[in-house]
């Protein structure tokens, strides 16, 4: 089974998706399970994962109704407040729901670097795992030192780090996440979503060979059972295609560890988000 692990749905809005700045443009439009369902067939991908891009719990509840609607969606990550008092009761309300998998914080915009380790947070964390569900790590590269302490926090928690902890390739950086990756890579409950790589490149002008070094160093320090795939639709048209984006994860999978590849490709991610086709 073809699994798109990572992909956002949104009617757009200046005022929600006010991250979609002018160099971005050509996203501010609504994208729906209409939209991706041509690109998933023609690109022979059963099903995807939707993930939240608002932070509030109308957009988990909203992504369960797309789901709902949509078979292609096998799956949501979605949003709650994880330091909120109310966490028991909201999680209770969002209880029993079979497409609910996981939840995700946008980390990445948060200005104090030790917003992850605050009590709060760590333990809303260890809500979710108490009730079966994984979390999902958006980072950008800054903030590595602070998920390797986090990680070691959460042994019972399963984790996936999003778009590779989001390095900036365009600017060539390697020195500090390619270490700190090799640190997190020795947690066997965390896994690495290939995703999100064409946008961390020059949009422009990005090739392959850009690239591939990044997705080396994941696929030697977490190995190919626990990378998957994932297109970041529709961010990724910034830089790249629907197709290019899969074909640029697709071929390297396929000539460094081509046994692998099934799982790469999905079968990873139906373990670890509990997937049913």
């Amino acid at each position: 089974m073809r699994i798109d692990a990572h992909q956002h749905f949104w009617q757009y809005n200046s005022a929600e998706y006010d991250w979609i700045d002018e160099q971005m443009s050509l996203l501010r439009r609504d994208f729906l399970p209409a939209d991706l369902q041509p690109l998933l067939h023609e690109n022979n991908i059963n099903g995807c994962v939707a993930v939240q891009a608002r932070q509030s719990l109308e957009e988990t509840r909203w992504l369960l109704s797309l789901a709902q609607q949509h078979k292609q969606i096998l799956g949501v990550v979605g949003w709650i407040d994880l330091t909120s008092g109310q966490l028991q009761s909201q999680l209770s309300s969002l209880q029993g729901n079979p497409w609910l998998k996981g939840f995700r914080h946008v980390l990445q915009g948060e200005a104090e670097l030790e917003f992850m380790l605050q009590p709060a947070f760590i333990r809303g964390i260890e809500c979710l795992a108490e009730q079966g569900y994984s979390y999902d790590i958006l980072v950008h590269a800054g903030q590595l030192p602070q998920v390797c302490k986090l990680v070691q926090k959460l042994p019972k928690m399963q984790l996936v780090i999003d778009h590779i902890a989001k390095p900036n390739i365009a600017g060539g950086q390697w020195q500090g996440w390619a270490e700190h990756m090799l640190e997190l890579g020795q947690y066997q409950h965390l896994y690495c979503k290939v995703s999100g790589l064409v946008t961390e490149a020059n949009w422009k002008r990005w090739s392959a060979g850009d690239i591939e070094p990044y997705l080396a160093h994941v696929l030697q320090v977490f190995g190919a059972e626990r990378l998957m795939f994932g297109s970041d639709w529709p961010v990724c048209h910034v830089a790249a295609s629907y197709s290019e984006s899969l074909a640029l994860v697709e071929q390297f999978i396929s000539r460094e560890c081509p046994e692998q590849l099934a799982a790469v490709m999905g079968g990873n991610a139906a373990e670890f988000y509990v997937l049913n086709p």
